[in-house]
């Protein structure tokens, strides 16, 4: 990385076993979390130092929350500041790790025995443990949750609270996953914690997500595992040992910056019937970009000149850039069913309605002859959302950015809901 500008540091507020959390004097509201080159296991039982550890966790974490803080997560994470450390919103800590598990594997299988390593959960199984390290950190319920009344930078954690973390953690694990899944990696299982942010008083994904905070199988392959259990695996810390270990997470953080690159370019080219109809392709070229894909805009009549329509389709199939086709025709549309009929790409119509003749307009998107599949979605916003989805099967970023808006409108019903019921007490 270039330099890292200097920062005015203030008091320690707080030093875990992997890293240290100092206040920033010109920047209130904000700390930095400086890694340390240390690698524990079992609450600290065992405990070595390993060069260069704290770039390697940093680039990870840094690497992780960009592309949830991208994607539309709320988290504590600000920007990289240097090689071993990054700027975040400073955040009373909820003292609860979250646990979400794909496969069944090390401390389950002790808890539940029984079950056999390797079954696979669908839904995601998902644990809480209380941060306690002289009571070997238990696990928890949600009641037992609810009934520590914890309270952190003015907000009490309840049940919404609880709902809200439990429901973001599915979340976050499903897209880090999805993000994995491009290197042919597997997500076997990762804790998180949140924070309550002390300027906001909201809860926001805090901490760190590194290598110590994950199970990862290259090819699905246990003997393959790149993540903290190498280490916790060691019969005898040697040098040569460590060395091995910190391949592991050398080999993740070389990796984890493809996480923010998307596998695959994809577009929705807009077809409207006329230039009449720009206003409401635009909201559908807005609603596009907030999933991070690029719209084209063309004008062509499928009536006045079909074969000019054709020839737009035959260039935008001809590079094989995933592609999905929006068709935006108000009267009679014949520009949807004429390229659904003449393509292998997806169509959607979405037709700019009038009050006038709106509903019997609408018949020439819905009314389809046999053998074409285009779909008509009557909201702009809802297009994008669709043609989102389609692209979304082969861009993970695209994917992630669908599900962490699922994530926000669902919490932003719940805290609407906690709210109204406040007001009515």
């Amino acid at each position: 990385m270039a330099p890292a500008p200097e920062l005015k540091i203030g008091q320690k507020l707080n030093e875990g076993k992997t890293k240290q959390i100092f206040e920033l004097v010109d920047q209130p509201g904000l700390v930095l979390v400086q890694s340390k080159d240390q690698i524990t296991a079992g609450n600290a039982v065992s405990k070595d130092q390993m060069e260069g550890k704290a770039a390697v966790a940093n680039k990870t974490t840094s690497c992780v929350f960009q592309l949830l803080q991208e994607s539309g997560i709320k988290t504590a994470f600000v920007k990289q500041h240097s090689d071993t450390a990054f700027i975040a919103a400073r955040c009373e800590m909820i003292p609860v790790e979250w646990v979400c598990r794909r496969v069944a594997t090390g401390s389950f299988l002790k808890r539940n025995p029984g079950v056999k390593e390797g079954y696979r959960f669908s839904p995601l199984k998902m644990e809480m443990f209380f941060k306690d390290d002289a009571n070997n950190d238990p696990q928890w319920s949600e009641e037992q949750l609810l009934e520590a009344k914890l309270c952190l930078a003015g907000l009490t954690i309840g049940q919404c609270e609880v709902d809200i973390m439990s429901r973001s953690t599915l979340a976050i694990f499903e897209m880090v996953e999805k993000a994995w899944a491009t290197q042919n990696c597997s997500l076997v299982d990762m804790k998180i914690e949140f924070g309550v942010s002390v300027k906001s008083r909201e809860i926001v994904l805090a901490d760190v997500i590194d290598n110590d905070s994950w199970r990862l199988w290259p090819a699905g392959d246990r003997s393959q595992q790149t993540d903290k259990q190498v280490y916790r695996e060691l019969k005898e810390v040697t040098p040569e040992a460590m060395q091995m270990v910190k391949r592991s997470f050398e080999w993740v953080s070389e990796r984890v910056k493809l996480l923010l690159e998307p596998q695959a370019s994809s577009r929705v080219v807009l077809l409207m019937g006329s230039t009449s109809d720009v206003a409401h392709c635009e909201k559908i070229r807005k609603a596009c970009a907030s999933y991070g894909i690029p719209c084209v805009l063309r004008v062509t009549s499928a009536h006045k000149g079909p074969d000019e329509t054709l020839r737009i389709k035959a260039e935008y199939e001809g590079d094989g850039i995933p592609t999905v086709f929006v068709a935006v025709a108000g009267r009679s549309n014949g520009l949807g069913p004429v390229m659904s009929g003449n393509t292998a790409y997806p169509v959607i119509s979405c037709p700019p309605l009038t009050p006038d003749w709106g509903p019997q307009d609408v018949w020439s998107s819905l009314r389809m002859p046999s053998g074409l599949g285009c779909s008509t979605v009557l909201s702009p916003e809802a297009c994008a959302q669709f043609a989102a989805q389609i692209l979304g099967l082969r861009d993970h970023l695209v994917w992630c950015k669908l599900r962490a808006s699922m994530l926000n409108t669902w919490v932003s019903l719940k805290l609407a809901d906690k709210k109204l019921q406040a007001c009515s007490l």
